[in-house]
C-alpha cells in the first residue's frame, strides 16, 4: 500500500499528543524560531502538552494543515510543516517548514516539501505555492532554489527579528513547474 504522505525519507502525519516533548525541544532553539516566525517566551511542559493535544484534535480547515515530519528510518519527529494563506478562489497557498537542528542536512526538508506540494497540487488542485524566506537564512534560500522555486520579490525591512528589521524574500512555484521538475518515480 502506498500513501501520498510518504516520501523517500519522511512521512507527514498529524501531530499527536505524545509529540509535545519533540516540539518543546524545537521551540527552545531561538535560531530555529527566528527562521520560522519569532522567538516565543519559554513554554512549560503543561502548555506544550496542551498545544499538542489541541493540534491533534484540530483537524483540517480550509486546506490549512499543520503536520509533523517523521523520519521513515527512525520513526522520529524531525520537524513540522504547514500550509497557510490558502485561497481556493485564487488557487494559491503558502507553506512553512522547520526542521530541528539535530536533523539538518539529511534531506528531510526537501523531501517533506515535495510530499506537501504534491498533495496540494495533485489532490487539492492548487495552482501555485509561495514561500517567504528571511534574507539572512541562506539554508532556506538554497532549499527553495534547489526545489525549483522562483524568486519573485523582496519585501524590505519586513519583520523585526534578532534586534533588527529583516528583508523577506518571496518565492513561488506553479503546479506545472513542480510537475516538470519532480516527476514521480
Amino acid at each position: 500500500m502506498s500513501s501520498v504522505w510518504v516520501g523517500e525519507r519522511v512521512r507527514l502525519r498529524a501531530i499527536e499528543p505524545e509529540d509535545w516533548a519533540d516540539f518543546q525541544r524545537f521551540d527552545q532553539d531561538s535560531e530555529l524560531q527566528r527562521n520560522v516566525d519569532m522567538v516565543h517566551a519559554p513554554r512549560s511542559a503543561v502548555a506544550m502538552q496542551a498545544w499538542a493535544e489541541e493540534q491533534a484534535t484540530l483537524g483540517e480547515k480550509d486546506d490549512r494543515l499543520q503536520l509533523a515530519i517523521e523520519a521513515i528510518e527512525t520513526d522520529t519527529v524531525v520537524g513540522a510543516c504547514s500550509t497557510n494563506d490558502t485561497s481556493r478562489r485564487c488557487g494559491r497557498f503558502s507553506y512553512g517548514i522547520a526542521i530541528g537542528r539535530e536533523h539538518h542536512r539529511h534531506g528531510y526538508a526537501s523531501d517533506a516539501v515535495k510530499v506537501l506540494l504534491r498533495f496540494m497540487f495533485e489532490e487539492r488542485r492548487y495552482h501555485k505555492a509561495e514561500a517567504g524566506v528571511y534574507a539572512y537564512n541562506d539554508a532556506s534560500i538554497a532549499l527553495q532554489e534547489r526545489l525549483g522555486f522562483q524568486r519573485e520579490g523582496q519585501l524590505r525591512d519586513h519583520e523585526f527579528l534578532a534586534g533588527a528589521y529583516q528583508d523577506l524574500i518571496i518565492y513561488g512555484m506553479t503546479a506545472e513547474e513542480f510537475a516538470a521538475l519532480h516527476i514521480r518515480k
